[in-house]
């Protein structure tokens, strides 16, 4: 890829401070700062290091400032701190949300236990349920029915007494999930104001959350919210307290739809995604720069690799599964597989394996001299694609030791005698890491198919734009095993989630059931309903000071087949060519039409997005001059030994060629 002018201004309102964007990971929390002169700055540093600091995102944005530890940030001085945090998911994924009542309506206590009945692993003798996110259930007499008739009227009464129990055990969370609360909302509003006369202080219902048919998938959503949405207001409230945004600076906070959202409206069903998105952001605005609309995105970490399609839009689900909990929200696509620098390579049962066990970061790979296990890191080391001594990273107690390929030649050669020993079949130490790489490879590029292939698209007139901290090494790998022919690494590759984050746009989504037989008569319907919807949202950013200037709106009608339950957005139009755009989408996806049945409209969405920040178009050209080599150095790649010559990144301008 051309190397953008990374260092030219472009204000994006009428102050010049500074503004950070920040990926907070699980184990690294990586900044891009943007100084008032308009410079691009990276920093990166561990998440959690509380011997050090309190928290990582502030101690980065002090250490760019070059303010001391303690110091206050100059509120004044900082225009905007973008965000996107990891900090709902693992609370999901460990179990760490806040205590949560749930209320449904009597007789469904059990409803979201028992769910859909599915078994996904049909064989296994014993069935480990995931841990429900409630920890008490109490049911409400009422009933309405799907035609918005009440049969059994509220009785608030009954109930407020065991909600007082509740809260006087300690619960401060609830969720109220009634029977078709999406359609008639006038329950859950009575029980939800009386909750918040107790004292509750999260209070999430159902319509509110997820106004969307199917009790299950709408429960689950709501359940999450309450049971997270205190975990991010906590850590929300603690960047507040360094982050005076009564001078003027704005928190914003990326949803797992990938759009930025003031930190006020920051809910938990919206932030399971909310560093990866960043990264999908980052990932197609940079493309776009390039030239290039057709993308599979390519992120790959030190656990595992995050893969995405994109095709002149983001594609988005609105039901997955995460954790064990079916959350019903727009999220980005991204499909995930075990495969990352530090996965594990071994010999076992007469086959090499690779991960999913992952090294970590400690004691990490053979090569980072703490006693760790072969992993797919040790595999370039000990080819040659990875140099110790361009290798940006240092570690050792006293932080200026370099990656060390002894152990990563120990732990080879042992391996290869053990393969000798168990097959009688003598292999080289290049040849069983490159059959490592190989696994490696074959199972990204699998997850790349499952994205793209699987579904209709022809993933040769993509370009593969690569990312993350280990993406470099396999990128053009998996492009020949794909047959893609380009390859993108933007000069912030290493942080390109963080950098996606001042790229992002900041968003409103609205959806609503409609479930209507798709013809004429449904039109005015249609105009009306995606009319109030739109107003809703345009005004959620007007709201956080967007002019309507910047606000676009985008209205979508989900279409399905009568008697089938796979919906599919299309632009809203006339009858005539939504039914093009469905059968077109259709016809792509599953590879036929179903002409002799009705459509249905199941859904409808509408996104208004408010333009924030565009990234630099234009590139500071460069004559082909010839560049300079820093080295020739020996590697391993297709099956024999190479000279390979060495380049600086940050000397190759645009318009030079390798």
């Amino acid at each position: 890829m051309a190397k953008p002018d990374l260092n030219k201004n472009s204000k994006t309102n009428d102050k010049s401070g500074w503004q950070f964007w920040v990926d907070r990971g699980g184990t690294f929390t990586d900044l891009v700062a943007r100084t008032p002169d308009g410079d691009l700055l990276t920093h990166k540093l561990l998440s959690e290091n509380p011997e050090a600091y309190e928290d990582a995102a502030l101690q980065g944005m002090r250490d760019l400032m070059h303010i001391a530890k303690d110091a206050p940030l100059p509120a004044d001085a900082i225009d905007a701190v973008k965000m996107g945090t990891t900090v709902a998911t693992n609370a999901l994924l460990e179990r760490k949300g806040d205590k949560t009542l749930l209320v449904v309506t009597k007789g469904f206590r059990d409803q979201l236990r028992i769910a859909y009945q599915a078994r996904p692993r049909l064989f296994d003798k014993e069935i480990i349920l995931p841990e429900m996110l409630y920890d008490r259930i109490e049911e409400v007499i009422e009933r309405v029915d799907a035609r918005d008739q009440i049969i059994t009227p509220l009785d608030l009464d009954d109930v407020t007494p065991r909600l007082q129990a509740a809260f006087d055990d300690g619960i401060r969370a609830i969720a109220i999930v009634l029977m078709h609360g999406y359609r008639v909302p006038a329950h859950e509003l009575a029980i939800a104001a009386r909750a918040r006369e107790i004292g509750f202080t999260q209070i999430s219902t159902s319509h509110g959350t997820s106004p969307m048919i199917k009790f299950v998938g709408r429960g689950d959503t709501t359940v999450a919210d309450a049971y997270l949405s205190p975990i991010l207001r906590r850590y929300i409230d603690r960047l507040a307290r360094d982050i005076d945004q009564s001078k003027g600076t704005k928190l914003q906070l990326m949803q797992s739809n990938g759009g930025l959202t003031d930190a006020s409206l920051f809910q938990g069903k919206d932030a399971i995604l909310s560093g990866p998105a960043g990264g999908i952001v980052g990932a197609v605005k940079t493309a776009k720069q390039a030239g290039f609309d057709k993308v599979i995105t390519f992120d790959m970490g030190g656990t595992s690799t995050d893969v995405a399609h994109y095709e002149n839009a983001y594609e988005r689900v609105f039901d997955t599964v995460v954790a064990g909990v079916r959350i019903h929200a727009p999220m980005l696509l991204i499909h995930t597989v075990a495969a990352g620098g530090g996965s594990i390579c071994r010999f076992e049962h007469g086959r090499f394996q690779v991960g999913p066990e992952s090294a970590g970061a400690n004691p990490g790979p053979a090569c980072y001299r703490r006693g760790g296990p072969l992993a797919v890191t040790d595999c370039n080391a000990m080819l040659g694609k990875l140099q110790p001594q361009y290798f940006p990273h240092v570690f050792g107690p006293n932080q200026d030791e370099a990656l060390d390929v002894a152990p990563v030649r120990a732990g080879f050669a042992a391996l290869a005698a053990q393969v000798e020993a168990e097959t009688g079949i003598k292999r080289s130490e290049e040849e069983i890491a490159s059959g490592f790489l190989r696994i490696a490879v074959e199972n990204m590029a699998n997850a790349i198919k499952k994205i793209s292939v699987q579904r209709g698209y022809d993933v040769t007139e993509y370009a593969l734009q690569c990312f993350g901290g280990a993406g470099g090494q396999h990128a053009c790998l998996i492009a020949d095993v794909l047959g893609m022919k380009t390859v993108l690494i933007h000069p912030f590759a290493g942080v390109l989630s963080a950098y996606g984050m001042g790229l992002a746009d900041v968003t409103a989504l609205r959806e609503r059931t409609l479930e209507a037989g798709f013809n004429e008569n449904l039109t005015p319907r249609l105009q009306s309903e995606l009319d109030d919807l739109a107003k809703q949202s345009e005004a959620e950013l007007a709201g956080q000071d967007i002019a309507s200037v910047r606000i676009e709106t985008n209205r979508y009608v989900h279409l399905r087949y009568d008697g089938s339950d796979t919906a599919l957005a299309v632009p809203f139009g006339s009858i005539a060519a939504m039914t093009t755009d469905f059968e077109a989408a259709y016809q792509s996806r599953f590879g036929f039409l179903m002409p002799d049945k009705a459509l249905v409209a199941a859904t409808i969405s509408v996104e208004s997005i408010g333009r924030n920040f565009d990234v630099e178009t234009s590139v500071t050209a460069a004559p082909d001059a010839p560049l300079d080599i820093l080295d020739h150095v020996q590697c391993y790649m297709d099956g024999q030994f190479v000279t390979a010559p060495v380049y600086a990144r940050s000397t190759i301008a645009a318009g030079q060629r390798i």
